[in-house]
């Protein structure tokens, strides 16, 4: 049975944008008294609703009757919300000028969160999964990469791995896993950084591969977690073995930017550090680059330079990197609004950056977009005025989500 949706004041089907640069809001396509038709899941068609009305009569309505803007669900392609308890304690000593150095020397850092996520069980770390899956859920983030890396050895990667999976069977969002293990070589590991990554490659994705918990693989790239040259190699022999590939990038130092692009990553992430150097290799690659302003927030430390990044032609998403430590909020389209008072970001180009520019990042097909064929992930705001959406710097929260065509 078709389903008609609307009518919405307007629809941002988000269609017909350039896949990388710059964007303006005059491209932006706006579906002034729209409608959608929806059928086991997917988009059936998006139009004038009283076209929509003539052309499929027989359809059962969902009649919107205030005044609502409909975007796609949002895609947040970097979190980490699989993990145990907090680092308040790591933050209390960020505000009153601790470096990051000194808060891991007095037991802060990564490795705190792997502590506390290594002792919580399986069923915890999914109910926690769950739960925070769910909130982006109510704040319209239909589609959520997670990693794991707060385990860093084969039994609390694959705990972490499982839970994520088992986490998909109880909230409706769509979760993507993604392997970290090379977050950081752990404390407790006794060999080099080589030795460590050989070991994932060797030990732990055949494993992954067997069970089908993830099929993409991340690496932290930075002084205090793995080199350029370390993770070339380990990245050419993941993909290798047909594991997909992103990189945490130059979020402190340059360098893992250029990794990413020279293996064929799908995206480079973070990119505070990033140079002239760096923003034209990204642009002239295939590789996405996101930039994750909760990190710069949790920091305190500058944006990534997405206003250069799309200027040189990149492809710019936004995700939140919702973590323990630098990302604790959680909250894409605050940061994303934020972010572009800040960077001078059009709202075509925010918009674009947590939909159809984040969908690459994860090989998504059906996603990003409001078009026939792709999955009905919808959200709804109570303005008659897309503009409303970032002037209020993400206060103003969807009304009305649908995952898949069900409202949820």
């Amino acid at each position: 049975m078709k389903t008609l949706i609307g009518p919405f004041a307007q629809i941002l089907p988000m269609t017909g944008l350039s896949p990388k640069g710059t964007l303006h809001d005059e491209q932006l396509t706006v579906i002034e008294k729209g409608g959608v038709v929806v059928k086991n899941g997917e988009i059936v068609a998006i139009a004038d609703y009283k076209s929509l009305l003539q052309k499929y009569p027989d359809c059962e309505i969902a009649f919107q009757d205030t005044p609502l803007v409909l975007l796609p669900g949002f895609i947040d392609c970097h979190t980490h919300i699989c993990y145990d308890g907090t680092r308040n304690r790591d933050y209390a000593m960020r505000i009153a000028g601790k470096s990051y150095l000194e808060i891991a020397r007095a037991g802060g850092g990564i490795w705190d969160s792997v502590t506390k996520t290594r002792i919580a069980d399986a069923v915890t770390l999914a109910e926690n999964t769950v739960a925070r899956a769910n909130r982006h859920l109510a704040e319209g983030v239909t589609t959520i990469e997670v990693k794991s890396g707060y385990g860093l050895n084969l039994e609390d990667e694959l705990k972490m791995l499982r839970a994520i999976q088992q986490a998909g069977l109880y909230t409706p969002a769509t979760l993507v896993p993604t392997c970290l293990a090379a977050h950081m070589k752990p404390r407790d590991y006794e060999g080099s950084e080589d030795a460590y990554l050989q070991w994932i490659l060797a030990e732990l994705l055949p494993v992954i591969q067997q069970e089908q918990l993830s099929n993409r693989v991340d690496i932290f790239i930075e002084e205090t977690a793995f080199s350029a040259k370390a993770a070339t190699g380990f990245l050419q022999q993941a993909m290798q073995q047909r594991f997909a590939a992103t990189v945490h990038a130059d979020q402190f130092s340059a360098g893992g930017a250029e990794v990413a692009v020279n293996t064929g990553a799908l995206s480079a992430d973070h990119l505070e550090a990033s140079t002239e150097k760096e923003i034209a290799l990204l642009a002239n690659s295939g590789t996405v680059a996101v930039v994750l302003p909760g990190a710069s927030l949790g920091l305190g430390m500058g944006y990534a330079p997405a206003r250069k990044l799309l200027n040189a032609g990149a492809c710019v998403a936004i995700a939140s990197d919702w973590n323990p430590g630098s990302a604790p909020m959680g909250d894409l389209l605050v940061q994303a609004a934020v972010m572009s008072a800040a960077e001078k970001l059009s709202t075509a180009e925010v918009l674009a950056a947590m939909t159809v520019r984040a969908a690459p990042a994860l090989q998504l097909k059906d996603a990003g977009q409001l078009l026939a064929g792709y999955a009905a992930d919808m959200q709804a705001y109570p303005t008659a005025d897309y503009r409303d959406i970032l002037y209020y710097q993400g206060k103003m929260k969807p009304t009305l989500v649908w995952k898949k065509g069900i409202a949820v």
